[in-house]
């Protein structure tokens, strides 16, 4: 396995944004995250977490550096190569769900399919079979709207999951629930980096960070190491 390339590879990534004034949002990002692993990036806002975790969903380009995913230089790839990659390779779980209210859940999920020369039976068993997954096998034909926050995002993870991506991103998932409901995500994402998904989560909350497998934070646009000191972060 030592000749697998990491998943995420990132070397002396910067991300600016013109002005006036110029805002340097990240500089010097150097971050690997092997398969398998499941990494949390901690930082409060305005850290560059977010332009982070925008730049590993290939929504964004650095503008220095280089960022490899599966071992394919992303830097220069032309935007139809970029949405390929994102669209087979990438999953995404958001703090505010972002599903169709007038569609089905499962019907939520095929979209996610779409584009991947899926057939539509097979769309429709493969949403069915990914709900299943996340525990809502019972709920198929129901509207988001009438779900809870935490079956809703259940969701989320199911359609960001169904397309079987190498990685798995997930932006404050746990920002919009309460403290039963974010144990239970938690709970799925083990469950998944558990068969082998590789994740990396951002969040400001210090529980959330500690459930990953490597917490990595993130300040004033630099990474910082973690020490095993810091309080809230060290796993048991």
């Amino acid at each position: 396995m030592a000749d697998v390339a990491p998943v995420v590879e990132l070397v002396g990534v910067g991300r600016t944004f013109p002005g006036p004034p110029e805002v340097r949002a990240l500089q010097d990002i150097d971050l690997v995250i092997p398969r398998g692993d499941y990494v949390s990036i901690l930082g409060p806002s305005g850290s560059g977490k977010s332009t982070l975790l925008n730049l590993l969903g290939l929504l964004d380009r650095p503008t220095a550096g280089a960022f490899r995913l599966d071992g394919i230089d992303t830097s220069s790839l032309p935007e139809h190569r970029r949405a390929f990659l994102r669209g087979s390779r990438i999953g995404f779980v958001f703090q505010s769900f972002h599903l169709l209210n007038h569609r089905s859940i499962e019907e939520n999920v095929e979209l996610a399919l779409l584009y991947s020369g899926v057939r539509p039976t097979q769309r429709r068993q493969r949403a069915a079979a990914a709900l299943e997954r996340v525990g809502l096998g019972h709920r198929l034909g129901f509207a988001p709207l009438t779900l809870s926050g935490g079956e809703r995002q259940r969701v989320a993870i199911a359609r960001a999951v169904v397309n079987r991506p190498s990685l798995l991103l997930a932006d404050e998932p746990t920002g919009n629930l309460d403290d039963a409901t974010t144990a239970q995500i938690l709970d799925l994402f083990d469950e998944l980096h558990a068969e082998g998904l590789t994740l990396a989560v951002t969040t400001h909350d210090a529980d959330v960070a500690r459930r990953a497998h490597r917490p990595v934070r993130i300040r004033d646009g630099r990474i910082e190491p973690i020490v095993a000191a810091d309080p809230g972060i060290e796993r048991p």
